[in-house]
């Protein structure tokens, strides 16, 4: 990937949107191409960070293992999103794993370029607050799930949060499903059992079908019904 590349990248970053030419080409220097394969191993769970990721393309799992060697997924970031720069404020190692699973292009933003923007620009020291609060909001989401959701609820709302640029919610909608069963099960918190039996009671409801990795949401606004009963 040429600089020109990453530095139209990084200007396309909700974070970076606010710097000017010379300090975007400052964090691009400090940027490098990453390319991962298919179930690499980009960083383990007790690796000291080094600086931030971003996906170009390709899907990256967050995750850590039990004593008993259960994984428990955490997240699933795809292209466009970031990960890891909590981390580099704690001053402590990962307290995850981090594995492609798919051949992926990822950027390393590294972290000396990240505190010299902070350092430098207010801008983007109040945008990586906000992408920190985010990520915050979305572990309480997480919490909340586990907590009061039935496993129906948590496999409903995994598929309706994919209508996010819907308008209208009667449609019918086409979700391909970006890691396997049991990955995407982990994430939500239930068995690789339960993910499927959840899928063959909503398909038996007629509200979805199932192709593959494919599924198809026949109404938008019924299944949303469907997950508040």
């Amino acid at each position: 990937m040429s600089a020109n590349k990453i530095h139209t990248i990084l200007a396309n970053l909700p974070l970076f949107k606010e710097m000017g030419p010379e300090e975007l080409e400052h964090i691009a220097q400090g940027t490098r191409e990453i390319h991962v394969s298919r179930g690499e191993i980009l960083f383990q769970r007790g690796d000291q960070p080094h600086g931030f990721y971003l996906v170009v393309h390709g899907q990256v799992k967050l995750a850590f293992s039990s004593p008993q060697g259960v994984e428990k997924v955490v997240n699933l970031v795809g292209a466009g999103k970031t990960f890891g720069e909590a981390v580099l404020f704690m001053n402590n190692p990962y307290p995850v794993y981090s594995q492609a699973l798919m051949d992926s292009l990822l950027l390393h933003i590294s972290k000396s370029v990240v505190f010299e923007g902070i350092d430098h620009h207010p801008g983007f020291c109040r945008k990586m607050l906000a992408g920190l609060s985010s990520r915050l909001h979305g572990l309480i989401a997480d919490v909340e799930a586990y907590s009061l959701l039935s496993c129906s609820q948590r496999v409903i709302g995994y598929l309706l949060q994919h209508d996010a640029d819907a308008n209208d919610s009667s449609k019918e909608l086409t979700v391909n499903l970006p890691a396997s069963k049991t990955v995407i099960a982990s994430r939500l918190n239930i068995s690789p059992e339960t993910f499927s039996r959840v899928l063959h009671d909503l398909t038996a409801a007629g509200l979805i079908s199932v192709k593959g990795k494919d599924v198809q949401i026949h109404d938008i606004e019924k299944l949303a019904r469907y997950g508040q009963q």
